[in-house]
């Protein structure tokens, strides 16, 4: 399975020297990016996945320039996903719900190709269950968590990011389960999707709330349309990759579930050479068919300077 990160049972969030006044945090680690891979998944007008299309079908915009596509896959290789649980205080009635979803995530998934990591957070970051192949079920101690303390949502989605990163050769994404507050982390959500677009590991966030706090259900009260995830979540998502889900019955989150799965499966995986000038590159990834919607990354980094997390 590769190397597993084994020391996170304690990993503070906001461990790090705290930033200057007025500065956001970023960090950085060394990587040197020549090649750079993208996951795209490719959607027509009605919202059906299209599984058809050759390299000449795309486009790969890197600050404004056409780059050519060096590489294309569209083979079946495994998913691994990180299941991010919030276990703050903010939860206590929506946790049941959460590992519902996971439940359905999981099931979703081949044993015999896929594998899945199980973390928790509040202001601290836990490993429950380090990637494993076959994982189909949640760990029994799990079923004992008690919802407590402040939240660093944006901390602990930048953190889970970096692990899954690791997760080579295979379709990789993290799955956060929570309510969407946050009241503790010292990253903004922009910071954050840097983070994980720069890996490329899109954040698909899985939104545990009643119905009258979700945005996007009839019954919502007017304070749900300002919910966060309706807002910077949902943009942090969307420059990943990946997607918010409202989950408020048991049917949403079973569809919901199945989503996320069946996106990864149907992902796109092309490369292209840098240009290799050091710092942050906005991408652009569009079909040539202008029929075809593209969800792609937003961006990579470039030379010696990437964000993190630290």
């Amino acid at each position: 399975m590769g190397v597993v990160v084994a020391a996170l049972a304690a990993l503070p969030l906001g461990s790090s020297a705290a930033p200057a006044a007025g500065q956001q945090p970023r960090a950085t680690f060394t990587s040197s990016v020549d090649l750079v891979r993208i996951s795209a998944v490719v959607r027509d007008r009605k919202g059906r996945f299209v599984q058809d299309l050759s390299v000449r079908d795309f486009e790969v915009l890197d600050g404004g320039q056409t780059r050519p596509i060096t590489d294309f896959r569209t083979d079946s290789s495994g998913v691994s996903v990180a299941l991010l649980f919030d276990v703050s205080g903010s939860m206590e009635a929506g946790l049941p719900s959460a590992r519902e979803a996971a439940e359905h995530v999981l099931s979703w998934l081949d044993p015999a190709r896929d594998e899945a990591a199980i973390f928790t957070f509040d202001t601290r970051l836990q490993e429950i269950a380090p990637f494993t192949a076959g994982l189909n079920a949640l760990p029994a101690s799990m079923s004992s968590v008690v919802p407590f303390g402040a939240t660093s949502l944006n901390d602990a989605i930048a953190r889970t990011a970096e692990r899954v990163g690791t997760r080579e050769g295979r379709r990789r994404a993290v799955v956060v389960l929570t309510d969407g507050n946050d009241n503790a982390s010292r990253m903004l959500p922009a910071a954050v999707s840097d983070v994980a677009s720069a890996i490329d590991v899109p954040v698909y966030i899985f939104g545990v709330v009643a119905s009258i706090d979700n945005p996007s259900a009839d019954m919502r009260t007017p304070t749900a349309e300002h919910s966060p995830l309706a807002g910077p979540l949902a943009d942090l998502a969307s420059r990943t990759g990946g997607h918010v889900f409202v989950a408020s019955t048991i049917a949403d989150r079973s569809v919901a579930a199945r989503q996320i799965i069946d996106e990864l499966r149907h992902q796109y995986l092309l490369a292209f050479e840098s240009s290799g000038k050091p710092g942050w590159h906005p991408l652009v990834v569009r079909a040539r068919d202008k029929d075809l919607t593209v969800r792609a990354r937003s961006g990579y980094v470039a030379g010696q300077l990437h964000p993190n997390s630290d």
